[in-house]
């Protein structure tokens, strides 16, 4: 009987020695290559393997924790642990494994060498999780390690935001000039005509709207005729070079809105125009 407990005796003291010594190894390990995760691994597990020793006095846990800091130091990928190394409580238990399947899920499924260091806070609060919830005895603790894993999670399985949509290009605006109470569209008002057309081809565009336009020479009503009529000339070159007529629309404005201010009656080439919007 005696030779029994001292077996029993020099059995624990072994294994209490082994723990205290993958304790002691973790404190001080240091990744050596590996990945980001594993990397990151290895610190979220040296911090719990030191606080189960330090603060709990746990030394079971505190070797737990620190065989998978010292698996992470060399590079291996750990998993998360299995519910079923715990003796957990009945009640818990599905939403355990709920929540473990996420957290795989999320891992195998780019979190690791996407969102390394989130992967490794999250894995280690579950283990954390389970081992408070298996000793099922300080909420606050439990709490803790269930939180910030949810909170973790949470990040991991967060879709990415939807990049904005281009910003629509800007209407390009042309200005096709016109002579003194004229409305024929003369060579260089057919160059800016000939610059439409392609463009409107070239982006694809949809619609071209025609505003006519004079200067303050002149009556109000003849001008507003002759703006319609400037607008007309535009429109029928548009339409003579190949512009389709339903994506064309007209209006005009007599000697309204001038580009140049003036007093009644002055006569200025820069109000006498189209002004020609391609969308």
């Amino acid at each position: 009987m005696k030779t029994l407990k001292l077996v029993a005796v020099i059995g624990a003291l072994s294994f209490v020695a082994a723990c205290s010594s993958e304790i002691e190894q973790a404190r001080t390990a240091q990744p050596t290559g590996g990945t980001p995760f594993t990397q990151a691994l290895t610190r979220e597990y040296k911090d719990l393997s030191a606080f189960e020793a330090d603060e709990m006095k746990d030394w079971r846990d505190a070797n737990f924790y620190a065989s998978k800091a010292l698996a992470s130091a060399s590079g291996q990928t750990v998993a998360p642990q299995d519910p079923g190394e715990r003796d957990l409580p009945a009640d818990v238990l599905p939403e355990i494994q709920s929540v473990r399947q996420r957290l795989l899920t999320a891992l195998d499924g780019g979190a690791r060498e996407n969102k390394a260091e989130i992967a490794a806070r999250a894995q280690a609060r579950f283990d954390c999780w389970l081992e408070q919830q298996e000793e099922n005895f300080q909420n606050d603790h439990i709490s803790a390690c269930r939180d910030e894993l949810l909170a973790a999670l949470a990040e991991l399985e967060a879709k990415p935001a939807e990049p904005a949509p281009a910003p629509a290009p800007a209407p390009q605006v042309y200005l096709v000039l016109f002579d003194f109470d004229k409305s024929n569209i003369n060579p260089a008002a057919q160059a800016v005509i000939n610059r439409v057309v392609a463009d409107f081809s070239a982006n694809k565009a949809k619609a071209i709207s025609i505003t006519g336009y004079t200067d303050r020479s002149g009556t109000d009503a003849y001008n507003l005729k002759l703006s319609e009529r400037r607008a007309d000339a535009a429109r029928a070159a548009l339409i003579a070079a190949g512009v389709p007529a339903d994506a064309i629309t007209t209006a005009w404005k007599g000697e309204a809105e001038n580009a140049v201010p003036t007093a009644d009656g002055v006569k200025e080439q820069a109000n006498r125009r189209d002004e020609l919007i391609v969308q």
